[in-house]
């Protein structure tokens, strides 16, 4: 009978002794990150990739998971990974219990890990570069680009179909009229005098009438259309090209087709990238895509809307702009293995942090507009 008082007493302790066991509070958490402001920042500027001190790091990831932290009165171990790859690796092989930083909750991801609920809604955006960094741009070069644009050449097509019609006809009228326009009985060369006409008729309403009365006819009502196709063709060109040199030839998710577009590798922004076909350049770190943007190796950079905006707001102010609204709508969320019965506490202690009003504060120190 002695042995049952030593078999509790044995059982008492492995359950104090086991991490996550009924009553048990974690007193440490191990948590995988990345650096990536503003969501996570490395303040003395030099990245590591081993276990971090608390106080090197800071950010809009770093302070929500700290609160959440004295929520669950536990201490935070942080541990940096070098991309959400390796951040998701950590997880995944049970080298940390927890990863936040910007972690997009997708459909493969919920397949293999679980998250909390949404910590930030996001999405992807472009940015290219500012007015700024391109006024050392050829003049001739942006001149050669604005006539060989998708709208002149559009205009030119249809003003080539229309010349088309009359010269067909006044060809066929005039052929065999013995003081007509056309010199030739023949199609060739007959059809060039007529298509010079129909053409410079449009242009500057010409100088040779026709011959022949139908001719004739086919003519006024030629010279009016000239008249209305040029005012028109003007007017919509005009506006056309005014807009383009405003706006430049990246404006939205559409323009990226075939433009060399830098990202993060395994990024969630790769994957769209991939999928508008664009010629996509996939870098370790963010700042290596904002370099070669600098640099001009690419056309635009495609990230998570938060990030660029912090970025365009200060390292990048002046030089760099965004350019339409996010077209990804994605959601932040913070990752654990699945089954982990931690999840459950976080997300209970990110319901508090939004009620008592914690979470507003934390979100504008870092993204409202000051």
């Amino acid at each position: 009978m002695a042995r049952i008082p030593a078999l509790l007493a044995l059982a008492l302790a492995l359950l104090i002794g086991v991490p996550g066991g009924a009553g048990a509070q974690q007193s440490e958490l191990r948590v995988a990150t990345r650096i990536l402001p503003p969501m996570v920042i490395q303040q003395n500027g030099v990245q590591q990739s081993n276990s971090q001190q608390n106080d090197t790091l800071t950010g809009f990831s770093i302070d929500l998971w700290n609160a959440i932290g004295e929520k669950l009165q536990a201490r935070t171990t942080y541990q940096v990974a070098p991309d959400v790859r390796g951040l998701l690796d950590l997880v995944r092989t049970g080298k940390v219990d927890v990863g936040i930083s910007a972690v997009s909750i997708t459909a493969a991801r919920e397949a293999e890990f679980e998250f909390s609920q949404p910590m930030l809604n996001a999405g992807l955006q472009i940015m290219v570069r500012g007015k700024a960094k391109d006024g050392d741009d050829n003049p001739f070069w942006d001149l050669m680009a604005l006539l060989f644009s998708k709208a002149i050449l559009v205009w030119l097509g249809i003003a080539a179909l229309l010349v088309l019609i009359p010269a067909h006809i006044v060809w066929f009228l005039e052929r065999r009229h013995p003081s007509g326009i056309v010199q030739s009985t023949r199609y060739y060369p007959g059809i060039f005098h007529a298509l010079f006409w129909a053409a410079s008729t449009l242009a500057t309403q010409g100088e040779q009438m026709p011959r022949h009365w139908l001719a004739r006819v086919v003519a006024l009502l030629w010279m009016f259309t000239g008249v209305v196709f040029v005012a028109f063709y003007t007017a919509q060109l005009s506006a056309t090209l005014t807009v383009q040199q405003i706006q430049g030839s990246i404006n939205g998710p559409d323009d990226l087709v075939g433009k060399k577009v830098a990202t993060t590798r395994g990024s969630t922004a790769a994957t769209a990238l991939r999928g508008l076909r664009a010629n996509v350049e996939e870098v370790a770190d963010i700042s290596e895509a904002y370099k070669a943007l600098a640099d001009k190796d690419v056309d635009a950079v495609v990230f998570d809307s938060p990030v660029l905006l912090y970025y365009a707001a200060n390292g990048g102010k002046g030089s760099v702009q965004l350019v339409g609204t996010p077209f990804r709508k994605e959601d932040y969320g913070i990752v654990f293995q699945p089954n982990n019965p931690l999840r459950r506490r976080v997300n209970t202690a990110l319901l508090q942090l939004r009620e008592e009003g914690a979470y507003q504060r934390i979100y504008d120190k870092w993204f409202a507009v000051k």
